[in-house]
């Protein structure tokens, strides 16, 4: 393996661990909501009884590692993505910050339905805007006319794969969460909000499989050469399948929740990985390939890429594991105090 593609794997692993845990917390403003104030049996009596609040600026350092990684190594994705994306960008910044605002005001006010909506309404939009960087590396939809980079913006919103994938954004967040949040709270002891996950995540399984296949016909139609690729590592796609069915048989049947959660991250890393793996070579088909590699002093760049990333997960397992005993220890004494 050459130090492209070994720089480009340990980014790509970088976005994969963004795009979970913002999954998890995304889903979480999401149900909040919903189970608030629609369905009127809340599951999240409040945001930080599923999801700690600190582990957010953990979440948000995994994608600026990975941007800044990118930019760093392939500094041609500047140019292009850097021009094409500026709206695109600004949008995502925009929803970011009220996304803040609304988490800040709901903490403040009682009674705070409307910023409940926000957050958890913005927690979709977010990762559906983002899905645009995805969908433009495909290529087709930036043109280049002398020095003018163009983003074909009418062709990308009228384009099907663009909204497929879109499309399995939202759905993504709504089905890792949901299957977080039945682990969660089984393993909090809470048998009704459980139940109500289990819900959720066994309806949330069968759009994220449809919106899969969408994903994969409307590929065939845009990028030939992606399609084929992904041919060959048909075995890691038919591996994702068989976690993916594995993961909802446990959910059904009220088996291993934790075990039906590691399923289902091992479902969308082997995707990840197939989807990444047969991209290449390209980061941005056709104008930047891993070949437009840029790296002085490169093994120690790589060093200190993974010093980051360990100095990122350290802080987001311990929080994890302190999140789960709190609340484990809280069930002990509560058991304790009815004998």
């Amino acid at each position: 393996m050459t130090v492209e593609l070994i720089t480009m794997a340990i980014l790509w692993c970088y976005l994969y661990i963004y795009i979970i845990i913002a999954s998890i917390e995304f889903g979480v403003g999401f149900y909040a909501y919903y189970g608030r104030f629609v369905s009127k049996k809340p599951i999240v009596h409040k945001l930080e009884d599923a999801y700690d609040p600190r582990l957010w600026p953990i979440t948000i350092g995994f994608f600026a590692v990975f941007v800044i990684g990118v930019i760093g190594f392939f500094p041609e994705t500047l140019e292009y993505f850097g021009r094409a994306l500026i709206i695109p960008g600004i949008v995502v910044l925009l929803l970011v910050l009220i996304r803040f605002l609304a988490h800040l005001l709901y903490k403040r006010e009682k009674n705070a339905g409307r910023f409940l909506f926000v957050y958890g309404s913005t927690g979709l939009l977010i990762p559906a805007a983002l899905s645009i960087g995805l969908t433009i590396s495909e290529g087709g939809f930036i043109r280049r006319a002398g020095g003018e980079i163009e983003l074909l913006t009418r062709k990308l919103f009228l384009s099907p794969y663009s909204w497929s994938v879109v499309f399995l954004a939202a759905v993504s967040v709504l089905f890792i969460s949901a299957s977080f949040l039945y682990f969660y709270k089984q393993h909090k002891g809470d048998k009704a909000a459980s139940e109500m996950t289990r819900g959720y995540a066994l309806f949330w399984s069968v759009p994220t499989i449809f919106a899969s296949i969408l994903v994969i016909v409307s590929l065939r139609g845009h990028n030939l050469r992606h399609f084929e690729s992904g041919l060959n590592l048909w075995w890691l796609f038919a591996l994702s399948l068989v976690f993916y069915f594995a993961a909802v048989y446990l959910i059904y049947k009220r088996k291993r929740q934790g075990l039906a959660f590691l399923f289902v991250l091992l479902q969308f890393l082997t995707a990840f990985i197939g989807y990444g793996a047969s991209h290449l070579p390209y980061i941005l088909d056709p104008f930047i390939t891993v070949h437009a590699f840029e790296g002085e002093r490169v093994w120690v760049s790589l060093g200190m890429l993974l010093l980051v990333g360990i100095l990122l997960i350290i802080p987001y397992g311990r929080l994890i594991m302190k999140l789960l005993m709190s609340n484990q220890k809280q069930e002990n004494e509560k058991a304790q105090g009815t004998l």
